[in-house]
């Protein structure tokens, strides 16, 4: 693969990036229509989602930062995109092109004042895994073989102007009404100005690793700050495959029931115990090591779940409080599901969106164990969200719906969901996790958390 020695950094050269991919887009579909005369239309319609994927991600891969971030997270919703963009956009989780050797060691020398040879017994110049932020590269120290994430120029100093890029596109795609929007993009902007903080990153990866250590089949790397700053994190190398990768590979039911009880136990943890959540979960970032244990080498993206937020969220999740109507439209409220202003075919509308949409999702909660090898699960989800994608009333409702809290706890259950579904885990115990609390360390990570 290429490596790069320059990344669009200006608004106007970021832009004209984009416009680019516009141009080719637009010709992707003159062909399109040109190819439905002469062939099949789901031919030609897949030909015109292969070639726009393409030339959206190639574009979007120069770039790299926040607008290649976008394409990771679609990457994710499996049941909204066309395969071909799924399969194109994934490659931004763990493989786009890497920082030229050059570019590598001026960030070493702008943050540390040295070479990184200088820094390390060995470093490998070339990048062993690149994605959307930042990329790895090998070195050792005192014995040590260590991973270094290194980031790349200009990401954090584009954040704001690559969202207001890629807004209107996001606006267009999930039909998000300008009034009202942007506690959504604000939450977006916040998420990623912490994900590009490294020094923030090192202290949540030190808390997170301690505050879940314990739990079984588990592994986290050491971080070392003495070797860290803003725009390099340095930390313990992990041995294992890409969990892409593994769950690709015939293995047995036994593993794959392992290693979907440890994900499973590691995010209900989280979330019901720390009420805070490694809110990235995509496969580039989880190995599964030699033993079938599973490796966590990323704490970037944290979100913490609010009380008056956890609270309704996980009353809905009862299936005896989503069938009763009064209950169930105070919590919608209180979620902002619903508001004060919505009109009477919205209310009616979004009440019935919004109880299939939890009933549906929720099953996992109301199990003592879940088969998420059951693709007629997965299949009403798929279902679910093409039916009300076609509905038109929709089109002139205001559809911003839900608290700004909903978007990376939706991501997370997304992305945990999707895992799950990958390694076609069986008999997964909802509420395992609880076999494993500390109440003394879950009340010394929730304070040491509370500042960051």
């Amino acid at each position: 693969m290429k490596t790069l020695d320059k990344i669009p950094t200006g608004k106007v050269e970021r832009a004209g990036n984009l416009l680019k991919a516009g141009a080719k887009v637009g010709m992707n579909y003159l062909k399109y229509y040109g190819d439905k005369i002469t062939k099949d239309e789901a031919e030609a319609k897949e030909t015109l989602n292969k070639n726009n994927a393409e030339d959206i991600y190639d574009s979007l891969k120069e770039l790299k930062g926040s607008a290649l971030k976008v394409a990771q997270m679609l990457s994710m919703e499996k049941n909204m995109l066309p395969a071909a963009y799924v399969e194109k956009f994934s490659l931004s989780q763990f493989s786009v092109p890497p920082l030229s050797g050059a570019l590598v060691k001026k960030t070493f020398r702008k943050y540390f004042g040295k070479n990184p040879e200088e820094i390390f017994d060995d470093f490998s110049v070339e990048s062993v895994n690149a994605a959307s932020i930042g990329q790895v590269h090998k070195a050792k120290k005192d014995g040590k073989e260590l991973a270094v994430k290194i980031q790349y120029p200009g990401v954090r100093e584009s954040i704001s102007t690559d969202l207001k890029m890629v807004k209107p596109i996001a606006m267009r795609m999930f039909n998000i009404k300008k009034e009202g929007s942007e506690k959504y993009f604000e939450e977006v902007e916040e998420k990623l100005f912490e994900e590009t903080d490294y020094i923030l990153e090192l202290k949540r990866s030190q808390i997170f690793s301690k505050s879940c250590e314990h739990l079984p089949n588990l592994k986290f790397p050491n971080y070392y700050p003495e070797l860290s700053s803003e725009k390099i994190l340095s930390m313990d190398w992990m041995n294992g495959l890409h969990f892409s990768e593994f769950s690709a590979k015939n293995n047995s039911q036994q593993t794959l029931d392992l290693l979907g009880q440890t994900l499973w136990d590691f995010y209900m943890y989280q979330l019901h115990i720390l009420r805070k959540l490694h809110a990235d979960p995509h496969p580039g970032n989880f190995l599964v090591s030699d033993e079938n244990e599973l490796l966590v080498i990323d704490f970037g993206c944290i979100k913490e779940i609010p009380e008056d937020f956890y609270i309704p969220y996980f009353e809905l999740a009862d299936q005896k409080n989503l069938r009763n109507p009064e209950f169930f439209e105070k919590k919608l409220y209180e979620l902002e599901i619903l508001t004060n202003d919505d009109s009477p075919e919205e209310k009616v509308f979004f009440t019935k969106l919004f109880f299939e949409m939890l009933e549906l999702f929720t099953r996992p909660f109301n199990a003592v164990e879940f088969d998420f090898s059951d693709e007629s699960f997965f299949q009403e989800i798929a279902d679910l969200g093409q039916r009300y994608a076609k509905v038109s009333e929709i089109r002139t409702m205001n559809t911003n719906r839900g608290s700004r809290h909903f978007i990376y706890m939706n991501r997370t259950f997304f992305g945990l969901y999707n895992m799950m579904h990958d390694l076609k885990a069986k008999n997964v115990k909802i509420k395992n996790f609880e076999n494993f609390k500390k109440d003394i360390e879950v009340r010394s990570a929730t304070q040491d958390l509370s500042g960051l």
